[in-house]
């Protein structure tokens, strides 16, 4: 039996989780979101107009029932992201934020100290937050402690389509972390890499890229959901052992032995 994906109180049907960036029309996003099966979509504040209500906006292309997730993309330290979390909660009515506080503009990796330091305000002021991290346990742990709602570690950097570099990095994350969700954030390329990272046991994946520069995004989107689920399943049902050598697959036990040559005549 599986356990249901909780994020800060609320039950998740669909363990992606999907953004919004690069696709190449309104329209192309929106058949996306929709062939991927997920219930939560996430939103760069700082590159859409908040205000924008009219009839073929942004928002209107955001498929109903979809939670929206503001991020704060862009922000390369704890005041600016802390400011623009503030602007999401006011403009969107909600508490969740996904923390972003990179650290360097070449690499997107997140500056780790000022993420923190942002959690830490965000929590106290009531915020249910999603860290973006990058694949260190001792980090992850302290994001956890400082009371954040889920911790996402990359796979790789954001949109490097890479898949897992560090599996080793990713379990250790997965058992330091036990209260709340472990979401691999970023690096993730194709189905197989979906599908790798969750029979490593995270709870969920959040990707964008992935599926926006596909030379078919819906098609992907269908992929990827059918890849996070597959590895979800094949996690659950627990992986055989690894040998060296050979082991066959047919019981050898009640096999008659190979008939020995005999000669006639004497």
């Amino acid at each position: 039996m599986d356990n249901a994906l909780v994020i800060a109180g609320r039950t998740y049907v669909s363990r992606l989780i999907v953004g919004t960036g690069k696709y190449s029309s309104m329209e192309a996003m929106e058949e996306a979101l929709v062939a991927s099966g997920a219930d939560m979509v996430t939103v760069a504040i700082r590159r859409v107009n908040l205000n924008d209500r009219s009839a073929d906006d942004f928002w209107t292309h955001i498929p109903k029932g979809m939670v929206i997730l503001p991020n704060t993309a862009g922000c390369y330290n704890a005041v600016d992201a802390v400011r623009v979390a503030r602007l999401a909660r006011e403009a969107l009515d909600t508490p969740l934020i996904k923390l972003e506080v990179l650290g360097d503009p070449k690499t997107l990796l997140p500056d780790v100290l000022a993420l923190l330091e942002a959690t830490k305000t965000l929590v106290n002021e009531g915020f249910k937050v999603l860290a973006y991290t990058n694949d260190d346990p001792i980090v992850a742990k302290r994001l956890e402690e400082a009371g954040a709602a889920a911790v996402m570690p990359l796979a790789a950097p954001i949109g490097s389509g890479r898949g897992i570099q560090n599996p080793l990095n990713i379990l250790f994350i997965r058992e330091a972390v036990t209260t709340v969700p472990v979401i691999v954030d970023a690096g993730v390329g194709t189905a197989s890499d979906a599908a790798a990272a969750m029979e490593l046991g995270v709870d969920g994946i959040l990707m964008n890229t992935a599926i926006a520069e596909a030379k078919n995004p819906t098609l992907m989107a269908e992929a990827m959901k059918l890849g996070v689920d597959a590895g979800r399943r094949a996690f659950l049902a627990g992986r055989m052992p690894r040998r060296d050598y050979a082991a066959a697959s047919s019981p050898s036990m009640g096999v008659p032995a190979p008939a020995t040559s005999v000669r006639g005549g004497s």
